[in-house]
């Protein structure tokens, strides 16, 4: 299968994961890497040995097919127009924008354009989280309930070098780590329909404890406790907490309740990871990962399946509706905060198809 020309635009933390990542795939071709700092650039440029270019180049490079954007979130949506006016299809690292409105845009310039947009978190691709929803599919813990998905901490600047755009508008815990959790449960569930909430800033001020900046001060802009519930379309209701602003807890990552049992589904932030199945009056067991890429970080591997799916002329998993619908749930917390109400989701996505093949050699065919 020819290969797909990438090109990616921001060199931050991220990208040494994604540069890591890419060489598992055959199928994409690194063309160059660019960033509005350069030496940050020559510097991952070096490290990964790929073409350090400026942004201009990488965007009228005629051999090259994706502009992955990891850019910093507030930058998402601008960086994507620049790759789809160059005629670029592109796919940008969570979320897919910092507010549901630009989001939208963004789909609608990609439509109009005839190209295609993805986004992270790809991580719902993982052998792990694959193998629990083939779980679900299998009717092995019957008809779905509801579940919770749990992410606290005390805080990203106390190990993040540059932690300022986690509390900035795009920042916080909903849109940092809410992609990952409800990404998966879209997977695991399908589409919401309604969300309720309510979303707080115990703090206005933070105090970075991490190098080299250990002892600044930074502004806080967004809410950094959020609490909520989520009905899904198809009738499971989840509990949902995102905070910055817990010591600790003793809660998993995810827990799928069904009428015949529970399942315990790891980390999304992650591709492995245990799945537990407690199945009606018995016990936790591990359950055995029957797919693959639950044994490394594969970040990147949305991409790879977008460069399969324009050779293949399928629907990719990691596309833009699923990004949008997220957004649009993501924000309808602080709405729901805001307001009092409960708020009715109006985007509409299909649950991405499930991926139980490799896209290392090509063999996935759909």
């Amino acid at each position: 299968m020819k290969k797909v020309g990438i090109g990616i635009i921001g060199c931050g933390n991220i990208s040494s994961a994604y540069l890591k990542a890419m060489a598992s795939f055959p199928i994409l071709d690194i063309r160059g890497i660019a960033d509005l700092n350069s030496d940050l650039a020559a510097a991952r440029a070096t490290e990964f040995k790929v073409p350090a270019r400026d942004i201009a180049q990488l965007l009228a490079d005629p051999d090259i097919e994706i502009i992955v954007n990891l850019t910093v979130p507030k930058a998402h949506v601008p960086v994507a127009l620049q790759a789809l006016d160059a005629g670029k299809h592109t796919y940008s690292e969570k979320p897919l924008g910092i507010a549901f409105a630009e989001g939208k845009k963004l789909a609608e310039a990609a439509q109009a354009r005839n190209l295609r947009i993805g986004a992270a978190p790809d991580t719902f691709l993982g052998g792990s989280h694959q193998t629990a929803r083939q779980l679900i599919d299998q009717g092995v813990i019957g008809h779905p309930v509801g579940g919770t998905a749990t992410f606290m901490c005390p805080g990203h600047e106390r190990w993040h070098p540059n932690p300022d755009f986690y509390y900035e508008v795009g920042g916080g815990p909903m849109l940092d780590m809410g992609p990952y959790y409800i990404t998966d449960l879209v997977n695991l569930f399908g589409p919401v329909a309604q969300v309720a909430g309510f979303a707080i800033t115990p703090r206005t001020h933070r105090t970075i404890t991490s190098q080299p900046r250990n002892g600044d001060e930074i502004p806080v802009h967004v809410p950094t406790h959020v609490a909520g519930m989520m009905a899904f379309v198809n009738g499971a209701v989840v509990q949902i907490g995102m905070s910055f602003d817990v010591a600790g807890h003793k809660h998993v990552p995810l827990e799928i309740y069904g009428t015949e049992g529970t399942l315990i589904v790891p980390d999304p932030n992650n591709f492995g990871g245990e799945v537990e199945l407690l199945k009606k009056g018995g016990s936790f067991e591990v359950q055995e990962t029957i797919q693959p890429y639950a044994d490394g970080n594969y970040r990147s591997i949305g991409v790879a399946d977008m460069a399969h799916a324009i050779r293949s002329d399928r629907p990719h998993r990691a596309n833009g509706n699923l990004a949008l619908h997220v957004l649009e749930v993501m924000e309808a917390f602080q709405t729901a905060s805001a307001t009092g109400r409960t708020i009715t989701i109006t985007t509409v996505t299909k649950r991405p198809d499930a991926l139980s093949g490799s896209l290392v050699d090509g063999r996935l065919a759909r």
